[in-house]
């Protein structure tokens, strides 16, 4: 099993995946905090440093960078100093930005955390969720239909900020139908009918109970629920996360199957399912079965909320935590697998 993760790790630097989505900028000041302001009862961040990092649908691209892929990404940014930071650290990160369109009527999506004593204090973000306008929604959605010649699979990443419209969201589906090539999104309850014909789609156990009001109290709740909204949006499946209890891969047809997470320390879960979904697009794009692309993703869930911040993992530290789960099954063997299925490989998806 060991063995079959690693060849599958090691191909992903032959894939070639296409991120589409909401981009943003990600800003951290670090500091320290020892008095209280003179002028409202709250606290003073005395600021040490600073960084800038690639958020929401860029992060997931940094994701795949991280992991060895060649990443392309087609989204919009404003015509702003944010705007030009965010496409400073893609190029400087070998992601092709060639299908980003730079709009002047919007500001660039930027979510500043302040954290004193590793602790997130506040967040301030400067965006605009308006939908695109149509002329540059009809744009996008051509370069992103050029762009499926050139890639293994499409990964749609929605932050709800404007970008994904309906029929925007239904041309890149097209596009990618079209080529033969997978798509996997992971959308917002709001837009999720949008996302119908996607070969997979990933949610959270928060926006899987947001988008069906269902209370979802145990996994055999998010396994129902999965698998019903797989079969109304004529997916293959629905990968629901469950935080510390990992996820579940519900499929249109067949049972769901539960994958438990490694326990670890966790330390910040900012950005955790954009990890997750980074590594389960390309194990699918490399020919790995739904459920084994699943288990690879659910370790990298848990390399990644072992770091501070957004953040990325190797596939080096994926396979760390997957000998951690392989020895606690051996230990506990009446537990599921955290890896999934004994086979890796598949003909189709």
């Amino acid at each position: 099993m060991l063995t079959e993760a690693k060849t599958i790790l090691s191909e992903f630097e032959k894939r070639h995946i296409l991120v589409v989505g909401d981009l943003m900028l990600d800003e951290y000041i670090w500091g320290r905090v020892d008095r209280i302001s003179p002028e409202a009862p709250v606290i003073v961040v005395d600021v040490e440093s600073s960084e800038s990092r690639p958020g929401g649908a860029a992060n997931v691209a940094n994701n795949l960078r991280a992991l060895g892929a060649k990443v392309s990404i087609a989204g919009v940014v404003g015509e702003d100093d944010s705007g030009r930071a965010l496409m400073s650290l893609m190029d400087n990160r070998t992601i092709d930005t060639s299908a980003v369109i730079v709009d002047g009527s919007r500001p660039t999506t930027k979510k500043t955390r302040i954290i004193a004593h590793s602790q997130q204090v506040v967040r301030v973000d400067h965006e605009s969720k308006d939908h695109l306008p149509k002329e540059i929604s009809s744009k996008l959605a051509d370069l992103v239909t050029a762009k499926t010649a050139e890639v293994d699979a499409v990964l749609l990443s929605d932050y709800d900020k404007g970008v994904m419209a309906k029929g925007f969201v239904s041309r890149c589906v097209r596009a990618a139908g079209d080529r033969g090539l997978i798509l996997i999104a992971n959308p917002k309850p709001p837009n999720l009918r949008s996302f119908e014909g996607a070969t997979v789609v990933m949610l959270n156990q928060s926006e899987a109970r947001s988008a069906t009001n269902e209370r979802l109290s145990t996994l055999a709740d998010v396994a129902a629920v999965g698998a019903r909204l797989a079969s109304n949006l004529g997916v293959s499946a629905v990968v629901v996360t469950c935080g510390a209890q990992g996820l579940v891969v519900c499929p249109a047809k067949g049972p769901a199957t539960p994958l438990p997470a490694v326990p670890i320390e966790v330390y910040d879960v900012a950005g955790a399912g954009d990890t997750v979904i980074s590594v389960l697009t390309l194990a699918l794009a490399c020919r790995a079965d739904l459920l084994y692309a699943a288990g690879l993703a659910n370790c990298a869930g848990g390399a990644v909320v072992q770091k501070v911040g957004v953040a990325t993992v190797t596939t080096e530290e994926i396979l760390e935590i997957l000998k951690r789960a392989q020895k606690m099954d051996k230990e506990r063997p009446h537990t599921g697998s955290r890896i999934g299925a004994d086979r890796g490989r598949s003909s189709n998806h």
